[in-house]
């Protein structure tokens, strides 16, 4: 019996809403229900066919019967007009025009449908061609395909060696039809000729149970029983490549994390919201979420980014349907958006599913699902309200807009404003000046009779030497000298470079490059290397590089000041030093007894007015003078000075492993990473911490690259405030600070195990990596999967960089 039901009432904030509520006299748990923009099917007593309108829920229920035995699948058409929908059971497959049906229920008259086949074996999956004029239906380990028009089977696809559990059709080449089964493989078909065009390899530990094919980023996405959702690539120069895996488990578990992290972020209404203890015994008795259903979602964006730097699709989202409750999925980011657990929810009468069908209205920004009982006989259908869904889980919020670019002056009370006292009292006459001082001010104090003037303006006049006025310019070093400083601009368009040009050997014994980086005209690369060695090579990759030795253990940070005179490096001999590049000579040392631990990084900062570091839990701020003069009895002592302005600790006293800030341009914001999985964003203009991100990955962050431009490119502003993460085992992140998203995932590399690193081309457009398997990969910053493998190296790719004047990758690897 069929009876309508209120969960909670028409509450403005009321998240879900049990619409419908009907008590059947068969099990249907493992039926194929269906939901369009009209209706929700679903099965009756066995072999009745039950139609709900979503538009007049007032409605009396349409029923259309004609099937002998209990429907096992159901579909809806792709046309407004006629809508048809199609059902099978073990004893037949129908198809019913509903306009007709609607009208003949009125009349008083038995609605009627038309046989397409009959005796087919369990069906157990039903979808209609894009065009409506053909069926696919899964029966066994075969798919048949069969004609609308004239009910007839076209063509039976053979192939799977277990149950077909779903098919759908390409969307942009209809003639395409995809397939999973239990056999955790699936295969793709041209049904008009009959033939396989792919055959995939086993891939997963558990059979496939759904099917999704994403249309505009023209994506394959299948789920599988132990709730991993396996993501392939339909571009046809991929050729079926693997995108992306997720674990739903874990997904669903970092998205409560950071929801119990952050502040304010409870369901609206009491009775609705789950406790911590709940949360925490809930994810400790489920094993896995089994994949039921992938559905398109249309998510009302409340906290519009406004970058204008990533495409349209990156912020498409699906609908997870699992036994246990609704996910929204975020498809270029790899992330849940929200989660709706039905245990959550004590007025539905369907606490586990069986079955699911989910639809979303754009219009009016709601959602209706359908579900069946796992254990028993209820079928109810559910109005999600998107609107309340998106506030009651939005994600942290900074108190302030959130920027690299500086959008206020520079406090007096803030340590950055040493930095810029600084920088107004420099000028290029000031070291002629002092000296004029200096010169003068030894003289003695001597008082004369007559004064016209105190004699001390000018120094003593001393010639020390005679410059020759005679000598002939040589043509062609001014020429070279003229080509050397004429500055090119980096080409935008230009594509990834793809073969090699040049491989040089950094040592004669097998050596790993742990760390290189190039100087901001393009004209010099820094490596360091694990036998604690730094090497500064021309850009070209010719002539003999310079060798900076005095570290005892191997390097880990190299880092270029603004200006290219200084090279900064840190060790894990738990030292820092700052090198003097045309001297090749060491300026200034922090050693062991200045640092508590180790230096996992260290750069210049604020347009080389300070040296930023993290050793241990502290983020320091060093403000540091720089002296080349050597004292003629002391020349192993550097007469350069250092003092520590500012230490932040991170939250929890976490260690911190990566941090970045930008030193081309005056910014505020500093990027830390902790060993808790925390990325944390600090205001250096007010010396506190400003945002922080809980379980950013599910691994500790080994770097953060910043989005910093090049001095030969002009980006859009926007696009300075992207940055990249990554962690062992998960891929590359991308993260936009304004709203402290994650906006885009890149896990096509294989990193299982070492600390491979990432690196921003100088134009914006690309992310490259490095990779185990002896390649580096190229994402653009458009698309989940790589588009460039460059090959030709003989051991893992530890480290890639790209040249800031130039289209060019350096990756070396862990033995150059």
């Amino acid at each position: 019996m069929a009876q309508e039901v209120s969960c909670i009432g028409d509450c403005e904030d009321t998240i879900i809403t049990e619409k419908y509520l009907a008590e059947s006299t068969e099990a249907s748990s493992h039926v194929q229900l269906a939901c369009s923009m009209l209706y929700c099917a679903f099965p009756l007593h066995g072999n009745q066919l039950c139609l709900w309108s979503i538009r007049d829920p007032s409605h009396q229920l349409l029923i259309l019967q004609g099937h002998l035995q209990s429907i096992t699948a159901m579909a809806f058409g792709n046309k407004e007009n006629p809508p048809l929908i199609c059902s099978a059971s073990q004893d037949c497959l129908m198809i019913w025009n509903l306009d007709e049906c609607r009208e003949k229920s009125l009349k008083g008259l038995v609605p009627r449908g038309t046989v397409m086949g009959t005796l087919l074996e369990k069906v157990l999956y039903l979808r209609f061609s894009p065009d409506d004029r053909v069926v696919a239906a899964c029966a066994g380990s075969r798919v048949l395909v069969l004609d609308v028009e004239s009910p007839s089977v076209l063509v039976e696809l053979e192939g799977h060696q277990g149950t077909v559990t779903a098919a759908e059709f390409c969307p942009w080449q209809g003639q395409i039809l995809i397939s999973v089964s239990e056999d955790r493989s699936f295969k793709v078909w041209d049904h008009c000729m009959g033939t396989l065009v792919y055959s995939s390899s086993v891939f997963a530990a558990y059979p496939l149970l759904s099917l999704f094919i994403h249309e505009d980023s023209k994506q394959l996405l299948t789920g599988c029983a132990d709730g991993q959702l396996w993501v392939f690539s339909l571009v046809e120069r991929h050729r079926y490549r693997c995108v992306a895996r997720v674990d739903l488990r874990k997904r669903n578990k970092a998205f409560f994390t950071r929801r119990m992290e952050s502040e304010g972020c409870s369901l609206p209404e009491e009775s609705q919201r789950p406790s911590r203890k709940m949360l925490d015994q809930g994810e400790e008795a489920e094993a896995a979420l089994p994949i039921l259903m992938l559905a398109s979602c249309y998510l009302p964006r409340l906290l519009d980014a406004g970058c204008g730097v990533l495409p349209s699709e990156s912020s498409a989202c699906l609908w997870i349907a699992s036994s246990t409750g609704l996910f929204i999925f975020h498809l270029a980011s790899l992330e849940l958006e929200h989660a709706l657990h039905f245990k959550d929810f004590r007025c539905l009468s369907v606490q586990v599913a069986g079955s699911c069908a989910v639809t979303s209205q754009a219009a009016d920004h709601k959602a209706f699902c359908l579900l069946t009982s796992m254990f028993g006989k209820r079928i109810a259908i559910l109005e999600v309200s998107l609107d309340t869904l998106v506030r009651s889980q939005q994600g942290p919020v900074p108190e302030k807009a959130l920027s690299v670019l500086a959008s206020s002056c520079v406090l007096p009370t803030s340590p950055l404003y040493l930095g810029v006292v600084k920088g107004k009292s420099t000028k290029p006459s000031g070291q002629k000046q002092s000296a004029v001082q200096s010169a003068v001010g030894d003289q003695p104090l001597v008082f004369h009779a007559k004064v016209r003037s105190s004699g001390y303006a000018l120094p003593p006049r001393v010639t020390m030497f005679s410059p020759k006025t005679n000598i002939k310019k040589d043509g062609k070093r001014s020429s070279k000298c003229k080509i050397n400083c004429k500055r090119e601009e980096y080409p935008l368009e230009t594509s990834v470079p793809s073969k090699p040009s040049k491989q040089v050997a950094v040592c004669q014994e097998p050596t790993a490059v742990s760390c290189v980086q190039f100087s901001g005209d393009g004209r010099w690369l820094a490596c360091g290397l694990a036998n604690s060695l730094s090497l500064i090579f021309e850009a070209s990759l010719t002539g003999t590089p310079a060798a900076l030795s005095g570290h005892d253990g191997a390097v880990s940070t190299l880092c270029w000041s603004h200006d290219q005179r200084w090279l900064l490096s840190a060790a894990q001999d738990q030292t820092l030093r700052l090198w003097s590049v045309h001297r090749k000579e060491l300026l200034l040392l922090l050693d062991r007894g200045r640092l508590c631990k180790p230096v996992p990084s260290a750069q210049f900062y604020y347009m080389d007015a300070f040296i930023l570091l993290s050793s241990g839990q502290e983020l320091q701020l060093l403000r540091y003078h720089v002296d080349p003069v050597r004292d003629e009895i002391k020349r192993y002592k550097p007469r350069s000075r250092y003092e520590c302005v500012l230490r932040l600790s991170t939250r929890g006293a976490t260690e911190v492993t990566s941090l970045s800030a930008v030193n081309d341009f005056y910014s505020h914001v500093v990027l830390t990473a902790g060993r808790n999985r925390t990325l944390q964003v600090f205001d250096l203009n007010t010396g506190c911490s400003a945002a922080v991100i809980a379980e950013a990955h599910s691994r500790p962050i080994h770097q953060i690259c910043q989005n910093k431009g090049s001095s030969f490119t002009t980006q859009q502003f926007q696009a300075y405030n992207l940055f990249l993460t990554t962690a062992v085992g998960e891929g590359v992140r991308l993260w936009d600070l304004r709203t402290l998203r994650c906006e885009r995932s890149f896990e096509g590399h294989p990193n299982r195990g070492y600390p491979c690193r990432i690196a921003f081309s100088p134009c914006g457009r690309f992310v490259a990596c490095g990779a185990e398997d002896r390649h580096a990969y190229v994402y653009n910053l458009g698309c989940s999967t790589f588009s460039h493998r460059l090959a030709g190296h003989t051991d893992t790719v530890s480290e890639v960089a790209f040249n800031p004047a130039a289209p060019q990758i350096h990756p070396p690897t862990c033995h150059a």
